[in-house]
């Protein structure tokens, strides 16, 4: 003859479910962010063979037209879009009344990028400043930038703005193991209050350097740029120098 639970028996049930949710929910979170962060590296190397096939079309020139905010991941896009898969979508940008049907490629959206499907058309990577500045117009703002932090970002950004876009080549970059051509702007992968992307040691991102690899780095692994920040827009010597030591 069958026999009902226990009120007792339904308790400690019910207990062990809930212990054991709790010991495997953060092995499935660690694991499921492990995915997304390939996804992310996976996304980065397809950018870098776009970047690659660009550069084969403009005489080994790297993306360079103009636009002084160029870095910033819905400016570069427009100039590589042609490059990576994916159709459209519908974007406001400033300035706009109306919304415009724009070209973007989910390769631009790291998965763990809740911020850039709010504010940057998602858009998860940037594009090195060095790679459309000479390493001359770099180091004139050493001075300038020197001691910076997420406090005074604004001066950064209008540095960056204030100078005059110029291409650069690909022979002129001298180390393309260290070199970071782009990475994700914010530490997608391992969150943190207040973080402001290249302008802060903490946290860490996937980079993609001139030669087409990616690794994934804590922020202090980044050398101090001119700024004296983990910032590849601004590395020592621009297209000349080294993000890694």
């Amino acid at each position: 003859m069958s026999r009902a639970f226990t009120l007792i028996e339904l308790l400690v049930v019910i207990t062990i479910v809930a212990l054991l949710t709790a010991m495997l929910l953060p092995v499935l979170t660690k694991a499921r962010e492990s995915a997304r962060k390939s996804v992310c590296q996976s996304n980065l190397r397809q950018i870098g063979v776009a970047f690659g096939l660009y550069t084969n079309d403009h005489d080994g020139f790297y993306p360079c037209n103009g636009d002084p905010n160029l870095w910033m991941g819905r400016n570069w896009r427009v100039v590589i879009q042609a490059y990576l898969p994916g159709g459209t979508m519908r974007s406001l940008p400033p300035g706009y009344s109306q919304p415009l049907t724009v070209r973007h490629s989910d390769v631009l959206l790291c998965p763990s990028d809740e911020r850039a499907i709010q504010v940057w058309e998602r858009t998860s990577y940037a594009y090195s400043a060095s790679f459309f500045h000479t390493p001359d117009q770099i180091n004139s703002l050493a001075d300038k930038l020197r001691k910076s932090n997420c406090a005074n970002w604004q001066a950064i950004v209008l540095a960056l703005r204030n100078l005059p876009p110029i291409p650069q080549s690909e022979a002129a970059v001298a180390y393309p193991t260290q070199k970071a051509l782009s990475a994700e702007w914010l530490s997608n992968h391992e969150k943190f209050a207040g973080d402001c992307g290249f302008w802060s040691w903490d946290g860490s991102a996937n980079y993609l350097f001139a030669d087409g690899h990616v690794k994934f780095l804590r922020r202090q692994q980044i050398r101090p740029a001119v700024n004296d920040l983990p910032d590849i827009n601004l590395t020592k010597d621009g297209i000349a120098g080294k993000d890694l030591p």
